[in-house]
């Protein structure tokens, strides 16, 4: 395995890192709310589904030129 030469900066801006990240939050949430929560407010589900299309978000995002990372025409 080998890293890109500007993983810096792909970390820094790639918008399919950070819509992982929050589809990871949102499924997090959604473990918490079953374990902590006997009558969630909210209902059952809801955060699986939001992390769910929030990583097709990101799946898309990963194969968008983003011009902050990719630098152009690559």
């Amino acid at each position: 395995m080998k890293l890109v030469p500007n993983w810096r900066r792909v970390l820094k801006s790639a918008w399919s890192l950070r819509l992982a990240a929050l589809s990871a939050i949102f499924g997090a949430a959604e473990v918490a709310v079953q374990v902590f929560m006997d009558d969630p407010p909210i209902p059952r589900g809801t955060f699986a589904a939001i992390a769910a299309f929030v990583s097709f978000g990101a799946a898309m995002a990963r194969v968008i030129a983003q011009e902050s990372v990719s630098g152009g025409g690559q």
